[in-house]
């Protein structure tokens, strides 16, 4: 099958070469995904660069431990594995091969199939196409996971989303305001009357103004983009107010991971970690508030699979409004 390989770390054009390699066969509780369509998220973008050095004894010292990259996906099913029930061959599925970190040997989906454990996997909703459905799976599950189960947004709460023209910011913007809170989504000028188009009741373009020099203040901060010290972006949020941290930076070297040490000493309290948490579920409760029009997938690009590289160089650049998906078909 087509599959895109990485041989070492460098720039995505260079380094994300397509190959071939073997069809998985599904085992215990697993089923095998023909890939229509994946999506490009952070941890892609981490393992191609390498960067920051300080993750590389995770990620692999000299080359990723799996040369595949990849994590969400919508496509077929082919075959399932033992123990699997629900799901029967021509079903239409997303869901993500995301175990928790980076692991030798682990399945990628930047490829024309892989394998899925059949917890992570649920069926498409009808009116997703299967790019949609690919471009859900992290960002969506993940903002979802945020705003509902660790910040517990509420009806008339405060919500700044830094970082609101992004893959996760454009869910996140959305999620907050399905949940009845008042959002205030920061982003550059030329995403403005996005962001206001997502649900934002007030919109700070940081190319002219600092939000933590603003005099508002929050009930949740998600920040998507750390460019202040969290000690800083702690200043706008209320008495009872849920930061919630969510970018390793651009540090070639540590990335923000001193800041985001200090920040959670530095208020204990108001500080949320965020774990992408892709159960059947999850991915069925945010298939649901697509489907019913509550929230919807931006999507900026669709490349084929074969320029999986320039896919990653467009995520990496930081400029990506809403997603950045892959077609495989």
């Amino acid at each position: 099958m087509r599959t895109i390989l990485q041989s070492g770390y460098g720039e995505p054009e260079r380094v994300l070469v397509q190959g071939e390699s073997d069809i998985p066969t599904p085992g215990d509780g697993e089923v095998l995904v023909r890939v229509h369509a994946t999506s490009v998220n952070t941890p892609d973008c981490l393992a191609t660069l390498g960067v920051p050095y300080a993750l590389r004894p995770v990620m692999g010292l000299r080359a990723p431990v799996s040369p595949v990259r990849g994590s969400d996906v919508a496509g077929v099913v082919e075959a399932v594995g033992a123990h699997v029930t629900g799901f029967a061959p021509g079903d239409a599925v997303f869901g993500s091969v995301w175990t928790g970190g980076y692991k030798r040997g682990a399945p990628g989906t930047f490829c024309e199939y892989t394998v899925v454990p059949a917890t992570q996997l649920a069926h498409k909703p009808a009116k997703l196409s299967f790019e949609e459905a690919a471009g859900a799976v992290m960002s969506g599950v993940t903002a979802l996971v945020a705003m509902r189960d660790v910040a517990r947004v509420r009806a008339g709460q405060q919500v700044l989303v830094n970082g609101a023209s992004g893959g996760l910011g454009t869910f996140a913007v959305q999620l907050a305001r399905a949940l009845g809170a008042v959002v205030t989504g920061v982003c550059s000028t030329r995403n403005v009357e996005l962001v206001r188009s997502l649900g934002a009741s007030h919109v700070i373009d940081y190319t002219r103004t600092s939000y933590p020099e603003q005099d508002a203040r929050y009930d949740v901060v998600m920040d998507n983009v750390m460019n202040h010290p969290p000690s800083v972006s702690a200043r706008v949020l209320t008495a009872n107010g849920v930061l919630l941290p969510n970018s390793i930076g651009t540090h070639k070297w540590l990335g923000t991971l001193p800041s985001m040490a200090f920040g959670a000493l530095f208020k204990s309290r108001q500080w949320r970690t965020i774990q992408f948490v892709p159960s059947r579920k999850n991915l069925e409760d945010i298939g649901a508030l697509i489907q019913s029009g509550a929230v919807k997938v931006v999507i900026d690009k669709t490349y084929p699979l074969a320029q999986a590289g320039k896919a990653v160089a467009h995520m990496a650049s930081r400029r990506a409004r809403g997603q950045i998906v892959l077609s495989a078909m």
